[in-house]
């Protein structure tokens, strides 16, 4: 009976989300393409080995995958620095537009599927789901890091924690809180969902990093309030941010990204250069109880 239930689920959701398509969501890409185009997305870069132990692909069928996506222009590989004998893969620029777009889709197609159903049968749709991922996903899943878009509270934790960590670790006063509270203040009353986003970085269902990106004006798109909380930090999660920000605006039309820091927050600087962002200019200013050079930076899409 169990055997016979969990048959007839599969081939329900199989079905309701329309993965036996010849194209996925409309698109030229089969289902393990775009697999393949997420989990890169995700994790930045990673070795054929690792994808097909992650994916549970056999290493002859992904290697014809990956050749078809290298052909197309979506993946690139350069040898791993470590070993040799390997290589790390990466998503292209027209890789990151394509799983963008891909993206975009899902998201969307997710909402219309969500839409007719009240909030608590939404909340008891995905509390099943995650009854399943924790059954059936053992402790894996536990340690990984998801990005979803925001949802009530989770801008209050964005200023609740900015607030903090920066008196904590900078000494900034609440005058920097209170900046922080009204661009999401901002960002609430004025949010247009076709052009800006909220992503909330969660491990263990625990909120560890955030970021957004603001409409400025019709070219421009705005990256702001990145943060990543210290038990997040090392594995790479503020640049999938910030990359996560870079393949959206471009998906949206946008020519332009920009953003303002501080001179002192060296590691977010770090990150802003490695994903192609370069200073325009910087002007000297006293907030939140301190002299600081706020630097104003950009990057053209």
């Amino acid at each position: 009976m169990h055997i016979d239930a969990v048959r007839r689920f599969n081939r329900f959701y199989t079905r309701r989300i329309g993965v036996l398509r010849a194209g996925l969501l409309g698109s030229p890409y089969r289902l393990a393409e775009a697999r393949l185009l997420y989990e890169l997305a995700q994790g930045g870069q990673a070795t054929a080995s690792a994808l097909g132990r992650d994916l549970g692909l056999d290493l002859g069928y992904l290697s014809r995958l990956l050749q078809g996506l290298k052909r197309r222009g979506l993946v690139r590989a350069r040898r791993a620095a470590h070993d040799g004998r390997q290589s790390l893969l990466a998503l292209t620029a027209k890789g990151r537009q394509a799983f963008a777009v891909l993206d975009s889709r899902s998201r969307d197609a997710t909402g219309a599927m969500l839409a007719p159903l009240p909030e608590h049968d939404r909340e008891r749709l995905v509390g099943a789901m995650k009854a399943v991922e924790t059954l059936l996903g053992g402790e894996k899943k536990e340690t990984q890091i998801l990005l979803r878009e925001h949802r009530p509270g989770d801008l209050g934790w964005v200023v609740e924690r900015h607030g903090a960590l920066y008196a904590e670790e900078y000494g900034w006063d609440e005058r920097f809180e209170a900046l922080v509270a009204g661009i999401v203040a901002k960002f609430v009353k004025h949010f247009d969902a076709a052009r800006e986003r909220c992503w909330i970085a969660e491990s263990g269902g625990e909120r560890v990093g955030a970021v957004l990106v603001v409409k400025q004006s019709r070219s421009t798109a705005k990256l702001r309030l990145l943060i990543v909380e210290p038990s997040a930090r090392g594995r790479g999660l503020g640049r999938r941010l910030v990359e996560e920000c870079i393949a959206f605006a471009r998906a949206k039309g946008y020519r332009r990204l920009a953003l303002w820091t501080q001179s002192n927050l060296t590691a977010a600087r770090a990150i802003y250069r490695r994903c192609g962002f370069r200073r325009v200019r910087k002007e000297r200013h006293a907030s939140f109880g301190y002299d600081l050079v706020g630097e104003f930076w950009q990057l053209a899409l």
